[in-house]
């Protein structure tokens, strides 16, 4: 007998269920929680490598056959069954259980290293109040005879990023000791994923107003600012101008695949989570393109205040070595002051290289091309806390925008913790891990002093690799084969025509054939490609990484070294872990029901269909 799950947010005095206090909100939080980091700091840098404009042909490919319609069938499903992602997944076979546990795994893992790095910009954050700001200036040794040897021999901002915020060591190996700043700031962003998810939606629905809207009022101010700076225009033709040639790797088209799946933060559960509080009759084909299509646009409207800067950056690079070498210049032929300026620096060149060439080569002179300096790509935190606060630095009044860049990302962050957290703290609270008694702030509690004890590895000296590693196989490999599951076990299990009725009643409209295509062939197939694309890329040379080392030979450049073998085996642990939680629950049930029928059904007749849906369609028995 299918179970009576009739019961609609509407009259929560029957269920208990919370609900969105409106639309807007519950949009709302599904940009917040899409729209993160990644789309100012991993989106530009693609662009960058990937041939500019050229990049967008890809990019909306995927987002067009793998994105959208894998982000509404999430929010389909968790509408239809009005449960977090384990429930969800129970709910339409028990053999599928896995699924959920593995997505509410991600979502854990992602969470430790997700928000200590708002524990990195919350530090920043606070030392932007100093005036000048602490990594323009390179510190005095201990004689105070001169700089610091590390910081002269690399630059102000790179010292105060791997010396004073993470005191990193020179191996993965060497843990170093805990940062006591770092757990203070961590403690403090825990309190803060604390107080805004403390009830679940009903306490989160309402900080999302702030910290989903709030990064786009600062976007538009650096847009503004960032037109206005010296060589903005070059930043955003090397953008926006189109290298095609690019389009015949592949890696390309693999970068534009799982970019599209991370940013829309696809099978982490919290898609779902969000989904099961809407009311039934709910447009979610709607709520899915309206939140793809934001999140891209953010993406290309980040790029451009993004790609100002560093390419005023980049001219300011330029000019400065024009002006080194003109001033050499003037010293050996003992020219008068301003007879070379930056206008006709080429023309001077060329005229004494033909008449003294030798004296020319004798001063050595540095290759000054701008093209060179706007090739200097670099994504993650190497874009936040070294190149883009090294150009706030040459900007006018660079106390002022330090603090709105660190609460912009600061505010970006947390909205796509929300998402996180919920897709823990729903599971967990259907499960009834605590008495029904129990309030919810004790369960949040419970989540966020855990997450906070077992982050506090990251705040070591080497806490900066674990992380990079944690980035790198929690939240990559593990979300493509649990998408891949997620696409299958609607389509093949649930089966596609229940599953499009369940639509139909919820929207008030059939479904589309491009729905049915995609969900049927094209994701899947996708989905199955850009995994077997990334685990061959991995496993082309052993996994390594970049270490900061002051006595390295080539240092300030970072020393590449391979991961030791019990570093290497944790990076498959935490890569296979959410994965094998799919055939294992599988597995399990598979046990049970043989203990009870010789012949078990992958469908047990128990399952569920989407909520008052038989009373509007008659379901086929599968």
């Amino acid at each position: 007998m299918p179970q009576d799950l009739s019961a609609t947010p509407e009259a929560p005095k029957e269920d208990g269920r919370p609900k969105w206090d409106n639309k807007f909100q519950y949009i709302l939080s599904c940009i917040g929680f899409a729209v993160g980091l990644g789309n100012v700091w991993r989106f530009p840098y693609l662009c960058q490598i990937h041939g500019g404009g050229a990049f967008l042909i890809p990019y909306f490919i995927a987002l067009v056959f793998e994105g959208i319609p894998l982000l509404h069938l999430e929010l389909a499903l968790g509408q239809c069954l009005r449960k977090g992602s384990i429930g969800a997944w129970n709910t339409i076979s028990p053999y599928l259980g896995g699924i959920g546990v593995g997505s509410w795994m991600v979502s854990i893992l992602v969470s430790l290293f997700y928000n200590t790095v708002l524990t990195w910009v919350m530090w920043y954050f606070i030392n932007s109040f100093q005036e000048p700001l602490p990594w323009s200036v390179c510190p005095l040794n201990e004689n105070r005879t001169g700089f610091n040897e590390e910081c002269y021999e690399s630059t102000a901002v790179n010292y105060f990023w791997y010396r004073k915020t993470l005191n990193i060591t020179p191996d993965i190996a060497e843990s170093g000791t805990f940062q006591w700043w770092l757990i203070l700031c961590l403690a403090a962003c825990w309190a803060i994923v604390y107080l805004c998810t403390i009830r679940g939606i009903e306490t989160t629905g309402k900080a999302i107003y702030v910290t989903a809207i709030f990064p786009y009022l600062v976007l538009t101010i650096f847009l503004i600012q960032g037109l206005t700076l010296p060589g903005a225009t070059e930043g955003l033709i090397y953008l926006f101008t189109p290298k095609l040639n690019t389009l015949k790797n592949p890696r390309v088209w693999l970068d534009a695949a799982t970019q599209i799946f991370f940013s829309l933060s696809l099978a982490f559960g919290g898609l779902i989570a969000f989904a099961s509080y809407n009311p039934e009759k709910n447009d979610c084909e709607k709520d899915a393109v309206t939140v793809a299509i934001v999140n891209s646009m953010t993406s290309l409207y980040a790029s451009i205040p993004v790609f100002s800067v560093l390419g005023f950056k980049a001219t300011t690079a330029y000019w400065d070595c024009l002006d080194r070498n003109i001033i050499h210049i003037i010293n050996e032929f003992d020219l008068p002051e301003e007879s070379i300026m930056r206008q006709n620096y080429t023309s001077w060149i060329s005229f004494l290289n033909s008449s003294y060439p030798e004296k020319i080569a004798g001063l050595k002179l540095k290759s000054c091309d701008l093209q060179e300096f706007l090739d200097q790509s670099v994504s993650g935190t190497g874009l936040a806390f070294i190149v883009f606060t090294q150009a706030i630095i040459l900007m006018p009044g660079s106390q002022a925008w330090a603090i709105l860049f660190f609460i912009m990302l600061f505010s970006l962050g947390l909205s796509s913790m929300f998402g996180n957290i919920e897709g823990v703290f729903t599971p967990l609270l259907e499960l009834q891990i605590l008495p029904k008694s129990a309030p919810k702030e004790l369960l949040s509690g419970i989540i966020c002093l855990i997450s906070f004890l077992i982050a506090l590895c990251f705040t070591l000296g080497s806490g900066s690799y674990w992380i990079d590693i944690f980035d790198r196989y929690a939240a990559s490999v593990p979300l493509l084969v649990i998408a891949f599951f997620e696409v299958i076990g609607v389509v093949y299990i649930y089966k596609i025509k229940r599953f499009s009725e369940d639509v139909e009643w919820m929207t008030g409209r059939k479904l589309s054939l491009f729905w049915q295509i995609t969900w049927r062939f094209i994701s899947p197939l996708l989905l199955l490609i850009v995994f077997m694309a990334f685990v061959t890329l991995q496993m082309q040379k052993p996994p390594s990484y970049t270490a900061w080392n002051p006595k390295y030979e080539g240092f300030p450049m970072k020393e590449e070294k391979v991961y030791p073998p019990w570093v290497q085996a944790i990076c498959v642990l935490l890569a296979a872990l959410p994965c094998v939680c799919v055939p294992l629950v599988a597995l399990f049930h598979l046990v049970k029901q043989k203990r009870r029928s010789k012949e078990p059904s992958l469908v047990p007749p128990e399952v569920s269909f989407c909520q008052g849906a038989n009373s509007n369609f008659s379901h086929p028995k599968e």
